[in-house]
This record gives structure tokens, sequence and C-alpha cells, in this order.
């Protein structure tokens, strides 16, 4: 992150109290939940969010720790190591359901933000960087995950230039909203933000809206991080904003 932009996170999670309920790494700042990798250990899986699909590990970018999907070393269908654990954190007695569901889109590595229980309304934004990837230099903010791995996801691609708004029902894909020609550089950081306000759902890349569109149903569900096959991608300053 850059210096003046360092200085403003740790100015806000200085002054956030302490969530005891958010998990390792995450802090609450009003109604804000901010996600902050300074503390976690370079190497490993981080603390503050669930690996549940690919290799997600804490990497440094120069001074400044970040986290990383790296899918140099992608196989298909791989989950995350001790996937089972991990969904029974997330969805308690629930975990069968949603285990059943996770090997059929497990081209697609994800992680779970650890304390965003029902994500409904606000914002969530993020920092990427996509590095590497022949295949795919996919980043995106996953939303609306359910129980039985249902899920959303907004995502930019460094190698396609485009932003798309994905869905997958029972362990289907499919593209729900697809815009070309946005410049996604690669070896660049990118800022990525989704907002929702009821089911009108938006999308900026670097600043600029991209995307639009009005889902048939409310959003409700938990939300991460996703990623797409051999991409190797880092991520930073991930923040959730719940609407008042």
């Amino acid at each position: 992150m850059t210096n003046g932009l360092a200085c403003s996170r740790r100015g806000l999670l200085s002054g956030a109290t302490a969530a005891f309920a958010l998990g390792p790494g995450a802090t609450r700042a009003a109604e804000d939940q901010v996600f902050d990798f300074s503390q976690e250990t370079v190497g490993a899986e981080p603390r503050s969010f669930a690996a549940v699909v690919g290799n997600w590990v804490i990497a440094n970018d120069g001074s400044n720790r970040v986290l990383a999907v790296d899918g140099r070393h992608w196989k298909a269908g791989q989950a995350a190591a001790g996937l089972a654990d991990k969904a029974r954190a997330i969805y308690g007695e629930r975990y069968a359901e949603f285990l059943d569901n996770v090997q059929a889109y497990a081209y697609f590595p994800y992680a779970v933000a650890k304390g965003v229980e029902d994500f409904r309304e606000g914002e969530i934004t993020v920092r990427f960087k996509p590095l590497e990837g022949r295949v795919d230099q996919g980043a995106g903010i996953l939303f609306n995950l359910k129980p039985n791995g249902d899920y959303l996801t907004v995502r930019a691609n460094a190698l396609e230039n485009n932003l798309v708004l994905w869905q997958v029902v029972h362990g289907k894909r499919s593209s729900v909203k697809w815009i070309r020609n946005t410049p996604t550089a690669s070896r660049q950081w990118h800022d990525l933000k989704l907002a929702v306000r009821g089911r009108t759902v938006e999308s900026h890349l670097d600043g600029r809206l991209w995307l639009t569109h009005e889902l048939p149903a409310p959003v409700s569900g938990k939300v991460g991080l996703w990623s797409k096959a051999d991409s190797y991608v880092l991520f930073d300053d991930y923040r959730v904003a719940h609407a008042a």
C-alpha cells in the first residue's frame, strides 16, 4: 500500500475497538469490519479468513504483508487443508451440506471472511494485484454465500480485461452480467468495490462504476475473496461496511 493509504489504514485500525467475534486479524470501526494482515505469519494460512478452496497464504509485497492466492501449483478439484474443520467453523451443524457441494466448484479458489455472519446491504472493498497466471488472473469479491454452497461473486481479470458478476447455484456456475474492456493491468494494484442496496448490485473498478444489476432476491450470506484456476494474486485492505 502507499504511504498515505497505509497511514490512513493504521489510523483507522488503531482507533477501532477490539472485536472478539470477528476472528484474529479483523477489527471493527463503527460499522466497518477491516481485515489487516500486518500481524499475520508469512507463509501460513490467514487467521482472519477461512481458506476453503485453493492455496491461500500470507505473503510479502515489499515491506507490506498481504493475502495471496497462489495458483501456481494449482490442481483441479483441490480443496484447502482441513476443509471439514473449516466448514464446521463456518456453518456449524450444517457443515456436511456445505462440504457436499464444495467439490462441485473446486476450480474456483475462495476464502471466507471470519466474523461476517450475514452481509445484506452495504459495501465491500479490496485492493488486488494480479501477478501470474497463464489460464487466468482473476480476483473477486465473494458474497451471498449460503450453507448449501451457492454464492455470487464479482470479479476482475487481468488477462481478459473484463468485469463479471457470476453465480454458482447447486454447483453450476453461470454469468449474470458481463462487462468488457475494463483495463486491469497485471503487476499493478487495483481497487475493487461491491455495493449492495436492496436487490441492486453495483461494482466499481479503480474508482469507476462499471456494473449495475438488479438481483431477483435480496443478498444475505457470508462473504470473502474469490479467484480462479492458476491465478497468483495479492489482496490487501479488505473492508466490509454494513449499511446502517
